[in-house]
């Protein structure tokens, strides 16, 4: 397996792992989560013939965590730089939940982006606003988290990952995802709430041009399904597959299908 750190600027280094070989699929995780996540993709990927990159986002796994820079657009040149460096021309570009927002801002505006996979993502917004009616208002969520990660963080996180989830996971899945959560601090999911939940990309629709696959559990209670599927219907070349009796983490709780679905996605353009 290979690993580096990639400089992003600013003293600022980003954990990459790098395996396999063929055309480039970019993973990238949600709020808390990094490329632990994605280790059944990476083997499957791999194994069907693509070169996969996973990116820990700054504040989150291996990444550094600095105390401050968590804009969305601080993220998003993140993880444009890291394809500069790399030399990566064209890659498929894979968020999850936050992570797919900040892929989204990257394809509206990088070439290098040829195709766009958003996983338990609405991509635009993760939260309601006057034009996407869907999920809660920031100022009804984000006191509440503010709060709760302040006061008890273990037991926020740990109440946070077990509700994501369409059926409770059990217990070793939890400590597991658990891990990966507490390995991104306090300040960085402070700020990384705020962006989330203020975040919106709404006016780069038409920017995105390239082929588009949202993959959404039917009952996802983070990122609305029926958002997924409004997005859908105002982008330029998109599908979606809801993947029913699944929640917020498909390729966990649907690993067969949710594989299924990407590697079925990367095939059909290859």
């Amino acid at each position: 397996m290979a690993t580096r750190l990639v400089d992003v600027g600013s003293g600022i280094r980003l954990f990459v792992q790098d395996l396999g070989a063929g055309p480039v699929v970019v993973l990238v995780g949600g709020f808390g989560m990094c490329h632990r996540l994605w280790d059944r993709q990476v083997r499957v990927l791999a194994d069907a013939g693509y070169r996969v990159l996973c990116v820990d986002q700054r504040g989150h796994g291996s990444s550094d965590k600095p105390l401050r820079g968590y804009g969305i657009d601080d993220l998003g040149r993140d993880l444009e730089r890291v394809l500069e460096v790399m030399e990566i021309r064209e890659a498929t570009v894979v968020g999850h939940s936050f992570g797919g927002q900040v892929a989204f801002w990257l394809c509206a505006r990088s070439s290098r982006v040829s195709r766009l996979v958003l996983v338990g993502s609405n991509g635009v917004r993760a939260s309601r606003s006057e034009h996407f009616p869907f999920g809660v208002a920031p100022d009804e969520m984000l006191p509440a988290l503010v709060e709760a990660e302040k006061g008890d963080r273990l037991t926020s996180r740990r109440a946070s990952i077990v509700g994501s989830f369409a059926r409770r996971p059990d217990d070793l899945t939890v400590e597991w995802l658990m891990g990966a959560s507490l390995e991104m601090p306090s300040w960085t999911a402070l700020a990384c709430y705020e962006t989330m939940l203020r975040c919106d990309l709404l006016g780069d629709l038409e920017a995105i041009t390239v082929p588009v696959l949202q993959v959404i559990g039917g009952r996802d209670p983070v990122h609305s399904a029926r958002g997924a599927r409004w997005l859908t219907e105002r982008l330029a070349d998109a599908s979606l597959v809801r993947l029913e009796d699944c929640g917020h983490f498909p390729m966990l709780e649907a690993p067969d299908a949710f594989d299924e679905a990407l590697v079925g996605f990367l095939a059909s353009s290859r």
